[in-house]
């Protein structure tokens, strides 16, 4: 491994389990619009691809139809209304922040969550005095797959792109890390379907725990 310098996290489905409370706003939604609601295993694999393709899946819309986007929007009101009742830091990274900022090591967050949701979500776990940076889907004119956030946010951290490790549980993560010409890894313990391949996807590693992190940092100085 290169020297690293820097370790970027995804945020939902990577650093924070924000599942529960999305699921939680689709269903109430499913149930406004006299629909049943669906079960946690099922809305599970489609946090990581956003909003409105949540919105595609559970009611069955193609992307053109014209109620998407009113659904939508109701969607994430509600959630935005609810961001933090149940998310949490997945089990073990606490420690995995802890050791990075033992060692001295920027850390920061790219996501494609618009910044709306993003900052008062990290406030409220809280995370917004942690972070080195925060990337989101609405920074720049460009998001993930992109790999625009990815450089700014070595920008940010004054870091080398080849001395940063991009962290990831969507293929698009890391499309985005190698474009940037980073080192990347697979949180499989993310929000991963049974139709997604990682191994295909070409990252450098595969994280079955975000314990495993640990075992890719440099020693004690």
């Amino acid at each position: 491994m290169k020297k690293l310098q820097a370790v970027l996290f995804d945020l939902d489905g990577t650093l924070a389990d924000t599942g529960l409370d999305l699921a939680a706003a689709l269903n109430r939604l499913l149930i406004a619009e006299h629909r049943e609601p669906l079960p946690y295993s099922q809305i599970r694999p489609w946090v990581s691809h956003g909003g409105r393709h949540m919105i595609l899946e559970s009611f069955g819309f193609d992307d053109a139809d014209r109620r998407v986007t009113p659904l939508w929007r109701r969607f994430v009101d509600d959630y935005a209304a609810h961001i933090s009742e149940h998310t949490r830091l997945f089990a073990g990274m606490e420690s995995v922040l802890d050791a990075l900022e033992a060692r001295g090591l920027g850390w920061g967050i790219v996501t494609n969550k618009p910044a709306w949701l993003t900052d008062p979500l990290l406030a409220q776990m809280p995370l917004n005095q942690r972070p080195h940076c925060a990337v989101s889907g609405d920074t720049l004119v460009a998001k993930k797959p992109h790999p625009l956030p990815l450089l700014y946010a070595c920008e940010q951290l004054h870091v080398a792109a080849e001395n940063t490790l991009y962290i990831g549980d969507a293929q698009r993560d890391i499309e985005a890390g190698q474009r940037a010409g980073m080192l990347t890894a697979v949180a499989l313990f993310g929000y991963l379907s049974e139709h997604d391949t990682p191994d295909t996807w070409g990252a450098d590693y595969h994280l079955e725990r975000p314990e495993h992190i640990l075992d890719m940092l440099p020693p004690f100085s």
